[in-house]
């Protein structure tokens, strides 16, 4: 190749680079919006994936923006009211899109209509776990056997869990009454307190997300009786699904987290950033690092898929409001 044709083949491929060089450069930085503080699971989440995202995104830099309040209504509102122009995202849980609509009074969005669904991005359950020298002491050997002395006991098994409406008290209510026991509901404000009260006695067992429970699990503190979900959980594969004990056979709560845009935001943007998104998921090293915030990383096949997940879930979640009688008590 002569010096003048690699020449001209260098400003060509200037040429070809600018407009996309151009375009990360005039583009406002992607918002990942959590609504949770800083420190948390879903804030650890959001950051890790915030951390793959950026190179993904042709220039385009990604930041994590926290805006916690209403058990993730402001920070759900603050993307479904943000700019449409592939600027902002949320990690949006089931809760907040499937369970609140039945439970607040008044919601501050309409999650049918000002919302678009990019992808999911993480799976989790419910962790019923009790602490370790009160299982010896009732002969807590398994959940039927937690179960079996709480319909022999009842009131006597209580319960701490994050309040009313929240994934933990709609699981525990589910639980009361697919198995005809009576455990009482204690609301906390946080689950290392949970955890520590669970240890000492102060209450006999919790039901939290897996985040909190870990490392108490992992050191013997506590004994995981069994989480929510249909299956077992890949990160807690030697844990019970609740399912796989006779009663509770027909329960399925599973705390997933969904990746949402404003609802006018164009077909172009969404598919822009679901196709980073699936990529960093797909990732083996980003489900590996979910693992000790309780997650397994899961996607979408597509954003429509996402859709449909909300729509299914729906009345699922509305049935266990309705269970919990979480509406009659705000």
């Amino acid at each position: 190749m002569t010096r003048f044709a690699a020449s001209r083949r260098a400003v060509l491929l200037g040429a070809l680079a600018a407009p996309s060089l151009a375009l990360a450069q005039t583009r406002r930085p992607l918002r990942v919006v959590v609504p949770f503080p800083p420190g948390g699971g879903v804030d650890s989440l959001g950051r890790l994936l915030a951390e793959r995202l950026a190179p993904l995104l042709d220039g385009q830099p990604v930041v994590v923006e926290n805006r916690s309040g209403g058990g993730g209504l402001i920070g759900a509102d603050a993307v479904a009211k943000g700019p449409a122009d592939g600027s902002i995202i949320g990690i949006i849980g089931a809760a907040t899109l499937c369970a609140a609509p039945f439970i607040q009074p008044s919601m501050p969005f309409d999650v049918t209509k000002d919302f678009r669904a990019v992808s999911q991005i993480s799976d989790s359950a419910v962790v019923i776990a009790v602490g370790t020298d009160v299982a010896q002491r009732h002969g807590w050997t398994d959940m039927a056997a937690l179960l079996a002395w709480a319909k022999a006991n009842p009131g006597g098994v209580r319960v701490a869990n994050a309040g009313i409406g929240t994934v933990t008290h709609l699981t525990l209510s589910a639980i009361n009454t697919a198995a005809g026991v009576e455990m009482t509901a204690v609301p906390y404000r946080g689950g290392a307190q949970q955890a520590m009260d669970v240890i000492a006695g102060t209450v006999e067992a919790t039901a939290d997300l897996p985040a909190a429970l870990l490392p108490h699990i992992a050191s013997g503190r506590m004994k995981a009786m069994g989480v929510s979900s249909g299956s077992r959980l890949a990160f807690l594969p030697d844990v019970p699904a609740l399912a796989e004990t006779g009663a509770l056979a027909s329960l399925d709560i599973r705390s997933w987290n969904s990746l949402l845009a404003p609802a006018a935001t164009p077909e172009a943007e969404v598919q822009r950033l679901f196709a980073a998104i699936r990529r960093v998921g797909q990732d083996p090293s980003f489900g590996a690092a979910l693992r000790p915030f309780g997650y397994d990383a899961v996607v979408s096949e597509s954003p429509a898929a996402m859709t449909a997940l909300i729509a299914r879930e729906t009345p699922v979640w509305r049935r266990l409001v309705e269970i919990s009688g979480a509406a009659r008590q705000q």
